[in-house]
């Protein structure tokens, strides 16, 4: 195994290259002939390592490089890609992009974003944080994490294994209507899965910690040791009656739920007619104590950047108010097929927080298993049982049966069953446990009600 760090890029000396390739790149697709063009020059590197059992299970290490273009012949566009970036390939990669567009359909909504929603000036959002790790550093990081959560009790009995992992990269984009622009960036993670009891009384539950900065993950012996616990916590599972009863959907799990409207109100889903919140904007989506914001500019945060996949420049917003919602999530060709402008979220959402008026800082996860006082905890999700046509809602889920407030029994082999659009206005509560994971952020989900098919 390589007991050296993995190799991080010359990102100065990159950044400056890569600049000169995409001119390069948009001065061949002019000379073909192209009314447009759009060009991104790529690199990163990363390593994973997992181990289980206490034995080394893999290591890989890797190292991708790109240059993406897409050329447009009025409203026909052509893609290709390279990740050879002498003379000859570049000129190889634009003909063949300018052929393509030469014998498409043309489509009105194709182009370019206008030149005036472009960044040009945007801040440095501290993305970008180098792990001096090496493969063997990483394996006795990920064999600390696996090791303790063993210890915790002799009923872990096994593990899924842990895993350390670290990627960096960096992108230079731009286009013929004068963006360029580009910058670092990084993410690292630690996860461990330990598994409690034998033969068919086996359990299984997981955690993980990433960032962008390694030097704010948590402590590797701390994930194994809470998976651990979230692992032995599940021995007593066992089913429970069908009803109607009310939910609390844990920190990281309700996350999906704001997922869940993130796609609905996503212009592809909107402009193809496959979504139940068509029309929805200016309308009542969810509770009226409830606020979605989008904040693309916190520095280190997963979800940061300063322009989206198009370049166009990302701003603060208010996604929902109230209940209220004041915006979809568009780039320039599903805003053109709506009629509409974007919203910069091409490529996705950006720093996404579901905040409720009526959230106390007292307000943490044992706070709202009393507001809920008798109903079921889901901590898991199994399944895809998401219609976003109608919104319907139905999903093997794993979790805790709660009486008084309290925590009786785990609860295993069960469904939960809703409307997406009845369930986001029966949210009554949102705990103060705010988990971040990703471009997202919530803390615990309480519904009034959903209906769960048990015995």
């Amino acid at each position: 195994m390589n007991p050296h760090p993995t190799s991080h890029l010359s990102i100065p000396e990159n950044q400056a290259r890569f600049r000169e390739l995409v001119q390069e790149a948009l001065r061949e697709a002019r000379a073909v002939g192209a009314s447009d063009a759009a060009v991104e020059v790529s690199e990163s590197c990363g390593l994973s390592v997992s181990v289980r059992n206490n034995d080394l299970e893999t290591v890989e290490q890797t190292r991708d490089r790109s240059l993406d273009l897409t050329v447009f012949a009025g409203q026909r566009r052509g893609s290709a890609s390279t990740s050879d970036f002498s003379a000859a390939a570049l000129r190889e990669t634009v003909e063949a992009a300018w052929h393509i567009a030469r014998y498409t359909a043309a489509d009105p909504a194709a182009g370019l974003p206008e030149a005036d929603l472009l960044a040009h000036d945007y801040p440095d959002l501290q993305l970008h944080y180098p792990w001096d790790i090496s493969a063997d550093g990483a394996a006795e990081l990920a064999l600390s994490a696996e090791r303790a959560a063993r210890a915790t009790s002799r009923l872990i009995t096994n593990t899924d294994g842990a895993s350390v992992d670290t990627y960096e990269g960096h992108f230079v984009l731009g286009n013929s209507r004068g963006f360029m622009g580009g910058y670092p960036y990084s993410r690292h993670s630690v996860s461990v899965a330990p598994i409690a009891g034998r033969g068919a009384h086996m359990q299984r539950d997981y955690w993980y910690t990433s960032e962008r900065n390694p030097a704010l993950l948590a402590d590797a012996q701390a994930v194994g040791r809470y998976a651990a616990e979230r692992t032995l916590a599940r021995m007593s599972a066992r089913r429970i009656k069908t009803g109607r009863f009310p939910v609390l959907f844990e920190a990281p799990i309700a996350l999906g739920l704001l997922g869940a409207l993130v796609q609905a109100t996503s212009g592809g889903a909107l402009y193809r007619k496959a979504s139940f919140l068509m029309d929805s904007l200016n309308t009542q989506v969810l509770s009226d104590h409830l606020d979605i914001s989008e904040n693309p500019h916190v520095p280190g945060a997963m979800g940061s950047t300063p322009f989206d996949d198009e370049g166009v420049r990302t701003q603060p917003r208010k996604v929902v108010s109230g209940g209220l919602l004041q915006g979809y999530f568009l780039s320039s060709y599903t805003a053109r097929k709506l009629g509409m402008q974007t919203t910069g979220n091409a490529g996705g959402s950006h720093n996404l927080g579901l905040t409720s008026r009526l959230t106390r800082p007292d307000d943490d996860f044992r706070a709202m298993l009393k507001k809920m006082h008798r109903g079921f905890l889901v901590t898991e999700l199994i399944g895809q049982g998401v219609n976003y046509v109608t919104g319907d809602y139905s999903r093997g889920a794993f979790g805790y049966w709660v009486e008084n407030g309290e925590i009786r029994h785990a609860v295993q082999e069960v469904t939960i069953a809703g409307n997406l659009a009845e369930m986001f206005k029966q949210i009554v509560a949102i705990g103060a446990d705010t988990s971040v994971r990703g471009s997202k952020s919530t803390g615990s989900i309480l519904i009034e009600q959903m209906a769960i098919a048990g015995t």
